[in-house]
């Protein structure tokens, strides 16, 4: 055996586990690129020696405390993929080899620090800050004497950033933080405590797949386990403005969760719901709550958050409010007409100003100049196509994995009528986020207008089960989609069901109108089509014109497109 003291780093990857259940092949093609241009590199650059690699985790040696202190920081300021993501403690110590067998205090302090800390925070022990040169060591913040697992003596704790990451994130990132809290255990059996952590453990996972929402990490949330806490509590020392608590009891073989959304501020209850299940198969119980749970209270995130910048005052207004309010005018449909074009656009400029970064306003000026495109409302619609396109490259670039930079960018694919490329990017943004529901509706209604009809139904009612409560405007797209769909079939009833239901949701749409025109012509009513052209005729004048002389070919296959332009001719005569 060899003892000698050494500054050890241990470094994990956050939520491996799901990340490999989620994908497999692409976390390991993610974990094979960071290794390869960020962790390498980096132990190169500071002469670290990797002692121990476990697949999602490191151990490496360094010959002082200042490089092992410097690296860590290198690493976690690289800008990574979004789903790699890493907690690294430092910690200077005595470590034992025994052949390829590496232990004692420098390595298990170094992972005690790793597991405490928060995705992209470093944790370093009171024994390395003490070793660090004074620019290293004025880097850390803390020091306080923390109880770490297992560890017989008391350890002070020093991080990076300043503040925890989660309340630095929070007072920094324009984004409503939400802390999910673990499911109380009413059941009375302590057995089923892995089931309530596993509810609650699933929702952190897939709410953080939504890029306008920051989610506390799990080992914050689960600080709060077993104490009584109120809204206040969750606010002051999370630093978010809302949080979402639960309680599950088993009877039988029957299963009961409660769940409930609170705005920390006021403590209002924004949404509640109870699910009564039979407890069957567990895992598969725990996906279906998971999915119920996250699809019902994103929208209800974004909806109290466009309520609350709607009573933002003028002066008070940033980035994040601006961009939200661009998104309540589009939602409002307030975007089918010249004007309202420009009011979108304007306020989402403004944000970009403010804040170069903001992607939502990127977003929703990409999303907006494709609709402009859509409603052929300008005298260069192509131009309009160009600078959607040029707003979406540049969301894509910013995070390569933004559902929301895939979803517009496979809208802006299905104008130019790269169909296959843009069923990939729809696809693509629903394996990174199978719960955004905008991007399985609007993938069901570019697949209605590809040929994919069974797909488009599936995936259009999959939408509505999973945000039954989303904004009008979205849930609109999915009886588009289904109306779309039947249409092709030429099963014009069912297309003249969802089209109404589509236009009750949107009436400025001019594609549920020609619809509504050309089903109606094709079941030998042309008295049904006339309100729906004239109601075309205020707010898109020329869009039937767009599609009849073939300007504007909605469906992919020719026999579909043919259907709607004899439908639309027939209503003429």
């Amino acid at each position: 055996m060899e003892k000698r003291l050494a500054a050890v780093l241990a470094a994990d990857v956050v939520g491996y586990s799901a990340l490999m259940d989620h994908n497999r092949d692409q976390t390991l093609n993610a974990l094979k690129t960071f290794r390869e241009l960020t962790l390498m590199p980096a132990l190169a650059r500071y002469g670290g020696r990797l002692i121990k690699s476990m697949g999602d985790g490191w151990i490496v040696e360094f010959r002082s405390a200042t490089n092992a202190a410097e690296c860590a920081i290198s690493i976690q300021s690289v800008e990574k993929r979004a789903d790699i993501q890493l907690r690294i403690g430092v910690h200077t110590g005595e470590v034992i080899t025994d052949g390829d067998d590496i232990f004692g205090d420098g390595i298990n302090i170094a992972a005690r620090l790793e597991a405490l800390a928060e995705p992209g925070q470093i944790l370093l022990s009171d024994t390395a800050h003490n070793s660090l040169d004074r620019t290293s060591a004025a880097l850390f913040f803390g020091g306080g004497d923390t109880q770490l697992k297992n560890i017989a003596r008391r350890v002070g704790v020093w991080r990076w950033p300043d503040g925890s990451a989660l309340k630095q994130a929070a007072s920094t990132v324009d984004k409503p933080g939400i802390a999910v809290l673990p499911f109380d255990n009413m059941s009375g059996d302590p057995e089923q405590e892995y089931f309530c952590d596993g509810v609650s453990e699933d929702i952190i996972i897939e709410l953080s797949r939504f890029q306008d929402l920051f989610v506390i990490a799990r080992n914050s949330s689960f600080s709060f386990k077993g104490r009584s806490v109120t809204h206040r509590d969750v606010a002051r020392e999370l630093g978010v403005r809302y949080m979402l608590e639960g309680s599950v009891r088993r009877v039988s073989k029957r299963i009961r969760i409660t769940a409930q959304l609170i705005e920390c501020g006021t403590g209002t209850h924004i949404w509640a719901e109870r699910y009564d299940r039979n407890l069957e198969d567990i895992f598969e119980l725990q996906d279906e709550i998971t999915r119920s749970v996250v699809g019902a209270i994103a929208p209800q995130i974004s909806q109290a958050e466009l309520a609350r910048a709607s009573r933002v005052q003028d002066i008070d207004f940033n980035s994040y409010d601006l961009a939200l309010k661009a998104q309540a005018l589009f939602q409002e449909g307030a975007y089918s007409d010249e004007s309202g074009y420009e009011n979108v656009l304007a306020l989402a400029q403004q944000a970009i100003d403010l804040d170069a970064r903001n992607s939502q306003a990127i977003w929703i000026k990409a999303y907006a100049y494709a609709n402009r495109y859509l409603y052929q409302l300008d005298d260069n619609p192509d131009e309009m196509l160009d600078l959607a396109e040029a707003a979406a490259e540049r969301l894509f670039q910013s995070d390569r994995s933004d559902p929301r930079a895939l979803t517009v960018r496979g809208i802006i694919r299905h104008f130019r009528r790269a169909y296959d490329e843009a069923t990939s990017d729809f696809l693509r943004a629903f394996e990174l986020n199978p719960n955004f529901a905008l991007n399985i509706l609007l993938m069901a209604w570019h697949e209605s207008l590809v040929g994919r009809l069974d797909e488009a139904k599936e995936h259009a009612q999959l939408a509505l089960r999973l945000s039954p409560r989303d904004a009008d405007v979205w849930v609109g797209n999915a009886y588009l989609a289904l109306a779309q769909a039947y249409f092709a079939e030429s099963n014009f009833v069912d297309a003249r069901h969802w089209g109404e239901r589509a236009i009750q949701m949107t009436p400025r749409a001019p594609i549920r109108r020609a619809l509504m025109i050309a089903a109606s012509a094709h079941l030998g009513r042309p008295n049904e089509a006339r309100p729906h052209a004239e109601a075309l005729a205020t707010f898109a004048p020329t869009f039937l014109e767009s599609i009849s002389s073939g300007r504007l070919a909605l469906y992919r296959l020719p026999e579909h497109n043919s259907l709607l332009v004899e439908g639309i001719a027939k209503s003429m005569v």
